[in-house]
C-alpha cells in the first residue's frame, strides 16, 4: 500500500472537488460510521490520510477508498480482498491481471451469496414446516385434545377370528 496521491483514475475526485478536504468526524458522519473504524483502516494501511500537526486531513482520494471499503465490508470480503481491490484503483488502469483477479473475486462472493441464500430459504422452509406443527398443536390443545390425540386417532376395532 503506499500513501501516493495519484489525481488520475477512478479515486480521482469529480471536478470542483479535487482541491476539497475532509476532517474525519465529516468523513465519518457521510458514511454513517465511526471515528474508531476509520482510525482501524489507517492503521490496516487501507486510508493514509495527510497529517496537520496532529489533525488528519482528508483528501477525495481517501473519501473515495473509505467508501470502497464500506462497501467492500458490506459485500462481505475480507479487509485483505478490500485492500487488493482497493489497491487497484490506484494503479494504471487497463491492467488486465486486476481485473481478472476482481472479476474472479465477484465469482467467488457471488458463489458464497448465492449458498447462503439457498441455505436461509431451507432454513425459512424448516421453519414454516415447525410453525405450522407448532400452531396445530397449540390449536388441539386449546380445543381440549392433547397433541398426541392426532397421532392416536381411534380406529373401529374389528372383529377378530381365530
Amino acid at each position: 500500500m503506499t500513501g501516493s496521491r495519484t489525481a488520475t483514475g477512478p479515486t480521482a475526485a469529480p471536478q470542483g472537488e479535487q482541491d476539497r478536504t475532509w476532517s474525519i468526524g465529516e468523513l465519518a458522519a457521510e458514511n454513517d460510521t465511526t471515528l474508531r473504524t476509520i482510525r482501524f483502516y489507517e492503521d490496516s494501511g487501507l486510508l493514509t490520510p495527510e497529517r496537520v500537526g496532529t489533525r488528519r486531513v482528508y483528501h477525495p482520494r481517501d473519501r473515495v477508498r473509505l467508501q470502497l471499503i464500506l462497501r467492500g465490508k458490506r459485500l462481505g470480503f475480507s479487509l485483505g480482498e478490500i485492500a487488493t481491490i482497493v489497491d487497484m484503483y490506484d494503479a494504471e488502469p487497463g491492467e488486465a491481471g486486476q481485473l481478472d483477479y476482481l472479476l474472479d473475486q465477484i465469482g467467488r462472493r457471488r458463489a458464497e451469496l448465492e449458498q447462503r441464500r439457498a441455505d436461509i430459504a431451507q432454513t425459512l422452509a424448516e421453519l414454516d414446516a415447525v410453525e405450522r406443527r407448532c400452531r396445530a398443536d397449540l390449536r388441539r390443545l386449546r380445543s381440549g385434545r392433547r397433541p398426541a390425540e392426532r397421532r392416536a386417532q381411534p380406529t373401529e376395532k374389528k372383529p377378530t377370528t381365530r
